[in-house]
């Protein structure tokens, strides 16, 4: 029945599959990353893998910023409203400028002391902190470029978001051979070639971004209003952005101190987990696409006030989560002996590595389950708080507790802490379904 609904079909591959390329491109970066600086030195590979989670703290924090313009201005374009649209990424764009700027200065002026927040090894905090001086002016530019993307994902050009990613990525995957290995006739320039790649590559990113709000049928943004506050609209926003932003530290950090355990093990622990990271990222980059492409199919529905509509195919994509859930699965499993084969590590960190590959195997049903459902459908009608109180509960309360003891005080084979942190999204399906049918997401959030 489902799929016998061309309109549904239709509006969802259309705007679920650019974002999934575009979520897919930004996943093959830090595989290319990965790969490339494996190739110089395992050190490198590590040290770069857990330097990325000072951005990923960052991400974390604009995600929910840009997740809370999508939601409203998903209902308010559903609306047609193209001024409370306007208006609200104006105030967006305020904030993730002050987290970026933040996260800068901690990044160009004192990267070894944020460092050892991940890791107690001399040389790997060297050689992070090498990377994150000249990686800090890339994080400056990506809340705008963030911004920009979410904006033209909700206004009907989820494709322009797709070739931008996709020509972007490339360029970061090109320079990154180039100034890692020194071809073309540049110095080889290791860790701090991986930084300029990406610097070069954001810049690209939002250059274009903004060139396209200036041709016709595109949103242009009103900069005059940036610090002139729509008083109603911006409380709005931050009642939405409130339990977005405490859901997204939670997780960014609870998942942070996944990494930072794995550092404090040994050198081929982090190695390991780097990797893992970057193909759990790759293979769920359809999830992320069905998530925020029905979230804005959900929001434009209720924008509208089409309640019987929004309920159809928030009940549509779950059901269908549990099968993409069930395939990504099985596509883990099949990944399994490629990744060991192509990836070249010690000897130990290959054995962390294949225990890791198969406990995501299991995982990755409840990830793509609890994205979908938590992500697209729930926060479609601005029910954000679930998000958080499930956090605290499987993550705080049990995940992050047993992934302490097994590392600090009962010393558990790598595999078995690993799987600790695993253990919320799995856990938590239950709970995500029960309050799915309760519908207390269906609500109309536009005045």
């Amino acid at each position: 029945m489902m799929l016998q609904d061309r309109v549904f079909m239709k509006k969802l591959s259309g705007l679920a599959l650019p974002i999934a390329a575009q979520s897919l491109m930004l996943s093959a970066v830090s595989v290319a990353d990965t790969l490339m600086l494996g190739g110089v030195e395992q050190n490198a590979m590590a040290a770069v893998s857990l330097a990325s989670k000072i951005q990923f703290v960052q991400n974390m924090i604009l995600s929910s910023v840009v997740a809370a313009f999508v939601i409203l201005g998903a209902q308010y374009w559903g609306k047609r409203d193209r001024g409370a649209v306007s208006r609200l990424f104006s105030f967006a764009l305020l904030l993730c400028s002050l987290t970026s700027a933040a996260v800068f200065t901690v990044c160009e002026f004192f990267p070894g002391a944020a460092m050892t927040l991940f890791t107690n090894d001399a040389e790997l905090n060297r050689i992070a902190s090498d990377y994150l001086r000249l990686a800090a002016w890339s994080y400056l530019i990506t809340g705008f470029s963030q911004c920009y993307l979410g904006l033209l994902k909700i206004s009907e050009h989820a494709r322009d978001t797709a070739l931008i990613s996709t020509c972007t990525v490339l360029l970061n995957i090109a320079l990154n051979a180039v100034f890692i290995f020194g071809l073309a006739g540049m110095p080889p320039m290791g860790v701090r070639g991986a930084a300029l790649a990406t610097l070069v590559s954001r810049i690209a990113e939002l250059i274009w971004a903004v060139a396209l709000s200036f041709r016709e049928n595109y949103i242009r943004p009103d900069y005059r209003r940036i610090f002139a506050l729509d008083r109603a609209l911006t409380g709005d926003f931050i009642r939405c952005m409130l339990p977005l932003l405490g859901a997204s530290l939670l997780w960014g950090i609870g998942y942070t101190a996944y990494s930072a355990f794995m550092g404090h093990i040994d050198q081929d622990a982090p190695a390991a987990n780097s990797v893992a990271s970057s193909v759990i990222e790759l293979v769920c980059c359809l999830c992320n696409g069905l998530a925020s492409g029905g979230g804005i199919m959900v929001g434009n529905a209720l924008g509208a006030g089409d309640l019987d509509t929004a309920r159809l195919y928030g009940t549509r994509l779950v059901k269908m989560s549990f099968v993409v859930g069930i395939l990504t699965s099985l596509l883990m499993f099949a990944l399994t002996p490629l990744v060991m084969s192509v990836v070249h590590l010690s000897g130990t960190a290959e054995a962390y590595l294949h225990g890791m590959m198969i406990v995501m195997s299991v995982y990755t049903v409840g990830r793509v389950v609890n994205t979908i459902t938590i992500n697209g459908v729930f926060s479609a009608g601005g029910d954000t708080l679930f998000d958080m109180y499930s956090l605290a509960v499987t993550m705080w309360g049990i995940a992050l507790p047993l992934a302490v003891l097994g590392t600090f005080v009962f010393h558990w084979p790598v595999w078995m802490v690993y799987a600790c942190t695993c253990l919320d999204e799995v856990g938590k399906i239950p709970w995500v379904m029960l309050h799915f049918r309760k519908y207390k997401w269906l609500r109309n959030l536009t005045r």
